[in-house]
């Protein structure tokens, strides 16, 4: 069975590197939309993040002996809502959990709209699946309250615990809820005022920013755009309003042929999914990778006591702890390998995608991996 998984891992894996280097090809063959691969300057989300509980858990909240904070937040909100626990009250409570919500307000959102909001635990809770967050104010960096955020959570991973043994698929202590969270206060934005607005590049390159240049003044006439550095190009925009939206959407049409792509790795440390661009290559290198196994059981030992001996039959907690070790033999990469020869060598090492994290991590740290390394 474990067997089976690995090679479902792997394929998956393989798969999943095999499609970001086909698509790799396709952008390096083709202009980008404009709108793609730049911002123009205000126009930006801005975080929001408040403090709420999640209540309805079957069992796996907080330990409030361990997070004293949950118990505090559980009294003063039911003291806001008229009822009273008397001083000193040590409430055992296992079905709530005290977490930090947080979301990205749109820019130009309107009171009403409603968005996707992330939950995480900030006690000992084991998982928050199956509950619900309470009515939870959403704050911006100047402490006005921009959203108020409730709903059921969506929990992607799966953990269960019996007997003193448990396993944990992916993340369970935190979650989003699509939709949970309804704007109350815009945020307001000055689009080209003064008849002038930066355009952004996200990635700074002086190659872009030059044909980005020129392909505005070709598309809207010369002068309209001028490259500041490697990332701003100013434009002269319209002051009227209808007509700066016009300029602006064709601004965000225009096809411009970007440079070259920097190299970059980008590892979801919660999911496990790996990609990479095909500018990604290896220098020479050797990897070891070998997995660790570790098996907790729970084996209580029943303690009988001699005849007469005048003492009790007891549970004594027992544990025994394996810690196993695969071989890993020692592979060699050749110099300045392509993406091609980099997934085949990392499959050749038998890797699932927790797995390549770790060795896309060390190959980093050794400077064989030739790319930026990213972890979300």
């Amino acid at each position: 069975m474990m067997a089976m998984l690995k090679s479902v891992s792997l394929r998956c894996a393989a798969l999943l590197l095999s499609g970001c280097m086909l698509m790799g090809l396709a952008c390096q063959a083709q202009a980008a939309r404009l709108g793609d691969i730049a911002t123009f300057e205000g126009v930006r989300s801005n975080p929001l993040v408040g403090y709420g509980l999640v209540v309805g858990l079957d069992n796996t909240g907080d330990q409030t002996m361990q997070a004293p904070f949950t118990g505090q937040s559980v009294t003063n909100m039911l003291s806001e809502l008229g009822v009273t626990i008397p001083a000193g009250t040590n409430m055992q409570l296992k079905n709530v959990a005290a977490v930090m919500v947080t979301a990205e307000l749109p820019p130009f959102s309107s009171p009403g709209q409603k968005l996707d909001i992330t939950v995480s635990s900030v006690g000992n809770a084991r998982s928050l699946r199956g509950g619900t967050l309470l009515m939870t104010p959403l704050k911006g960096a100047d402490g006005q309250i921009y959203a108020l955020a409730q709903g059921n959570m969506v929990i992607p991973g799966i953990s269960a615990q019996a007997a003193g043994s448990s396993v944990q698929v992916n993340q369970t202590s935190s979650g989003r809820i699509p939709g949970g969270a309804i704007i109350e206060r815009t945020v307001p934005a000055q689009l080209a005022e003064q008849g002038r607005i930066n355009l952004e590049l996200k990635d700074a390159d002086f190659n872009t920013a030059l044909r980005t240049m020129n392909a505005i003044n070709n598309a809207m006439g010369q002068g309209v755009a001028v490259a500041q550095n490697s990332r701003v190009i100013s434009l002269a925009a319209p002051l009227d309003s209808a007509s700066k939206i016009s300029f602006l959407a064709r601004v965000q049409n225009i096809d411009v042929d970007p440079g070259v792509v920097t190299p970059k790795v980008i590892m979801n440390a919660r999911t496990g999914s790996v990609a990479m661009n095909t500018r990604v290559t290896l220098s020479r290198a050797a990897i070891a990778h070998g997995n660790l196994s570790i098996t907790i059981d729970s084996n209580p030992i029943i303690s009988q006591p001699n005849a007469l001996s005048g003492g009790q039959t007891a549970v004594v907690p027992n544990a025994d702890i394996n810690v196993q070790e695969e071989s890993g033999a020692l592979n060699m990469v050749s110099g300045e390998a392509d993406l091609s020869q980099v997934v085949d060598a990392l499959n050749r090492l038998g890797a699932t995608p927790n797995d390549l994290m770790a060795i896309l991590q060390a190959l980093k740290s050794a400077g064989a991996l030739n790319a930026d390394l990213e972890i979300i």
